[in-house]
């Protein structure tokens, strides 16, 4: 079975690309692709220049510059905030654990959780776990951010939390590739929007181009089904 046929996809430095279309489309495969916890069968995956790839320790490496946020949070249960986010730059020997700790409150201040670092993630709300995933994310200093769906296991009232951080990031110019089911978002943040359907790119470009001007029934069905952005 082909997950994802003859995609061909850019990204550019400070971008916010936006991936929508319905589900089991290929969406989900296909940001993992790109950090290669999926691995392509065929064609390749180039991040600043470098072809990811390789051997485990090679791509351990290569995986450093790029983020992840996933659905579920994805923290240690057993660890607080501050120790979530300080792990993999202190694993990674990339700083000491004064600079690490600093960085972290730093980041827990960007996205609003800098009075909760010591607390555990089962004392927080999920739209606040998902706020700590972030900042673990940016603790490394990636090149891009990927997200899959970080909205999509919240209450609705949490959603908005999330995606004011995430504006945020746009903001200050934080290169993000996002799957996403948030319309608005995508119609008022991203740079860039693609449609995908059953494993293929359909449709993509400029927010008002794709949500407005694309032309493409299946795009069209598809926004005549979740409603208007």
């Amino acid at each position: 079975m082909t997950v994802l046929d003859g995609v061909d996809l850019d990204v550019h430095r400070g971008e916010v690309v936006a991936v929508i279309g319905p589900s089991g489309s290929g969406k989900t495969t296909l940001v993992r692709t790109l950090n290669h916890l999926e691995q392509p069968d065929q064609g390749s995956v180039e991040i600043d220049g470098r072809l990811m790839g390789g051997k485990d320790r090679e791509l351990a490496a290569q995986r450093r510059h790029v983020g992840m946020v996933f659905q579920r949070f994805n923290l240690f249960p057993h660890r607080t905030v501050l120790q979530n986010i300080t792990l993999a730059p202190l694993q990674q020997r990339l700083s000491g654990r004064a600079d690490a700790e600093r960085r972290a409150r730093e980041l827990l201040g960007k996205v609003g959780l800098d009075s909760h670092a010591h607390k555990y993630p089962h004392q927080l709300s999920g739209g606040q776990q998902q706020r700590v995933a972030i900042a673990r994310a940016l603790a490394m200093d990636p090149s891009v951010l990927l997200f899959d769906e970080p909205t999509s296991a919240l209450d609705p009232e949490l959603v908005g939390e999330v995606l004011s951080v995430m504006s945020d990031l746009a903001a200050d110019g934080t290169t993000m590739v996002v799957v996403t089911h948030e319309m608005r978002f995508a119609r008022e943040v991203a740079d860039w929007v693609v449609f995908m359907n059953q494993g293929r790119i359909l449709a993509q470009g400029p927010p008002e181009t794709v949500f407005d001007h694309s032309g493409e029934p299946r795009l069209e069905r598809f926004f005549a089904a979740i409603g208007p952005a």
